[in-house]
């Protein structure tokens, strides 16, 4: 394993890392952004990268955090999966390449009819009130409406 490899194992959760890096889904409803709706954006665990905003954040009742768009499309990479022999599409991060979830076409049709089914493992959440101070400050301005 290579020292970058190492270094992300040793910074991520066992659970972290199995998401993100070997492509695993945490069991439904057990995850920490599933029930979980404060204001703010949720950022790739691995790269920092801005994905999701709470905005777009609703309970599609699957048992993982969902969305109906990432916070700006080139944020998130889509690759057609089809392991378990299922047809699916994951969505990864564009700078990681972090392993994030999957996007159905069965969300809110008033909002695009898509779901970002995502794991909480994959995410780390940034409150509003601390996007200034944690680098984040461009995306104060989705909240100020």
């Amino acid at each position: 394993m290579d020292k970058a490899k190492q270094d992300l194992q040793q910074r991520l959760t066992p659970e972290q890392y199995a998401v993100t890096q070997k492509a695993a889904t945490e069991r439904p409803f057990s995850g920490q952004y599933d029930d979980f709706y404060q204001e703010g954006i949720y950022v790739d665990i691995v790269s920092g990268e801005a994905l999701f905003s709470s905005l777009d954040k609703y309970d599609a009742g699957c048992g993982w955090p969902s969305f109906t768009k990432p916070i700006a499309a080139q944020h998130v990479t889509e690759h057609h999966d089809i392991s378990f022999g299922m047809r699916r599409t994951e969505v990864t991060s564009t700078q990681a390449s972090s392993h994030l979830g999957h996007v159905f076409p069965d969300g809110p049709s008033d909002q695009g009819g898509l779901r970002y089914c995502i794991n909480s493992a994959a995410l780390k959440f940034i409150p509003v009130t601390e996007l200034q101070t944690a680098g984040y400050g461009e995306y104060l301005a989705l909240f100020n409406k």
